[in-house]
């Protein structure tokens, strides 16, 4: 009786995985956009220490750019998750 208990609660378990998509992929886009992230602060950061105006402008552009680059392969990975899981089904 134990054994078809545990066997059913760790299907569930699989099942409830699977139908979620896991979190490995949910985790890697969100680590990605945090390093995005945490470079286009720093590039910010620099910006304003920036010794003129016109390095300031293109250090700032540049943190936008990483942070919208790190969005878009968030996105990416997202996608492919979904893909990947509409795939198996």
């Amino acid at each position: 009786m134990k054994m078809i208990v545990k066997a059913a609660l760790a299907g569930a378990g699989l099942v409830a995985l699977s139908a979620c998509g896991g979190g490995a992929d949910d985790k890697a886009a969100a680590n990605v956009e945090a390093a995005a992230d945490n470079v286009a602060d720093n590039l910010e950061e620099q910006a304003d220490m920036a010794p003129n105006e016109t390095m300031e402008e293109a250090l700032d552009q540049q943190a936008d750019n990483v942070r919208e680059a790190g969005e878009d392969k968030a996105d990416a990975i997202d996608r492919q998750d979904d893909a990947r899981m509409e795939n198996s089904r």
